[in-house]
Formats: C-alpha cells, sequence, structure tokens
C-alpha cells in the first residue's frame, strides 16, 4: 500500500508543480501581482525562477527517493544506444537554458540593460518552435526507456501532459504578443516535434 501511496503522491507532486507554475506565469496572475507588488513588480519574475527550481528540486527528490518497481530489464546494449538521444536532450537543454538564461531566469532585473523582446525564429528555431521543450521530452523518455521504473514513467507521463498543454497556453501569449507574425511561424515550423507537418494548435 505505501508503494501505491507513494507513487500517487508523485503524480499529485508533478501535476501541482505543472499547474502552479502554469498559474504563476499567466498575464491575469501577473496583473493583479503587479497592483499587489506596485514597483517590486520588477523582482516577480526572478522570485518565480528561483520558487520553480527549488519546487522542481523537491519535487525530484521525492521522486529519486520512491522505491519503485522496475518494469522490464533493458539489455546493457540497448541501454547504450538510448544514451545518444538522452546526451543530445540535455544538449539542447543546455544550449537553450545557456542562450536564454539572461531573460528566463529574471536575472537582468538586476542590470540596467534589459534584454529586447524579439521573436526567434533563428538557430533551432528554425526546426522546432520550442525547442527548450522537445529537448526536455526527448532527454526524460529516453532516460526512462534506459530505467525504466515506475515512477520514472509517471513522472515522464505528467510532464509530456503539462509541457503540451503549457506549450498551448504560452503560444497564445506569443500570438497576442507578436501577432500575425508568430501566426505565420507557426505555420512553417512544428511546435514540439521537429519534422513534424506544422500545425497552428
Amino acid at each position: 500500500m505505501p508503494l501505491i501511496i507513494n507513487h500517487i503522491i508523485l503524480v499529485l507532486l508533478w501535476g501541482l508543480f505543472g499547474i502552479l507554475h502554469s498559474l504563476l506565469a499567466a498575464g491575469w496572475w501577473k496583473q493583479i501581482m503587479q497592483r499587489w507588488l506596485g514597483t517590486h513588480y520588477k523582482y516577480y519574475h526572478f522570485s518565480y525562477s528561483v520558487f520553480a527550481a527549488l519546487s522542481l528540486t523537491g519535487v525530484l527528490i521525492f521522486q529519486y527517493s520512491v522505491e519503485s518497481p522496475l518494469l522490464y530489464t533493458v539489455p546493457v546494449c540497448v541501454k547504450l544506444v538510448l544514451c545518444l538521444p538522452a546526451l543530445v536532450g540535455l544538449l539542447i537543454m543546455g544550449v537553450v537554458i545557456k542562450k536564454y538564461f539572461f531573460s528566463l531566469s529574471g536575472i537582468s532585473v538586476f542590470y540596467k540593460q534589459q534584454p529586447p523582446v524579439v521573436l526567434e525564429q533563428g538557430g533551432m528555431h528554425r526546426y522546432v518552435r520550442h525547442p527548450l521543450y522537445f529537448g526536455t521530452l526527448l532527454f526524460i523518455w529516453s532516460l526512462f526507456l534506459i530505467y525504466p521504473y515506475l515512477n520514472n514513467g509517471l513522472a515522464c507521463f505528467v510532464i509530456t501532459v503539462y509541457t503540451v498543454l503549457g506549450a498551448r497556453l504560452e503560444e497564445k501569449k506569443l500570438v497576442a504578443q507578436f501577432g500575425q507574425k508568430y501566426v505565420t511561424y507557426k505555420k512553417q515550423v512544428p511546435m514540439l516535434i521537429p519534422g513534424l507537418f506544422p500545425t497552428s494548435g
């Protein structure tokens, strides 16, 4: 019974993380915080990033502290092959985070020079609209196939659902921000998986 309960808690924690992440990034919530915080609102993005990092760390600590059953055995040769997409996903995540750390983390509030708001269409954005999400999904699913424990599978499922829904919510904000320019971009480049037929959804 504790095994089942722990895995239910794990799913709930990942779900709560996704809900809070989306809520705190929502435009209507930011407007509320802006009215409440006043001039201190400029620190909201940075505080949000710190909270997201700490809560993510907490969920991961719980996930890997849970005793979880192995779903199937993976041959060593298969594990070695799967290391390649896992490393590619990790590399993509690293490149994107490094490139956009200044704006993604909110640390720019501590600098006088603010990063310009532009619609990025070069680099990996030529192949997929959300390269960070693609890299994340590639990494976590490859990791699950290498280490097919139930806790990893549940985490992958919840993260994937949240990522798809979150990407759609984010794109509504991007359309509002960049207008027809982003609508055209959506028709040319797939959302999450390179090579797929582009969709405006």
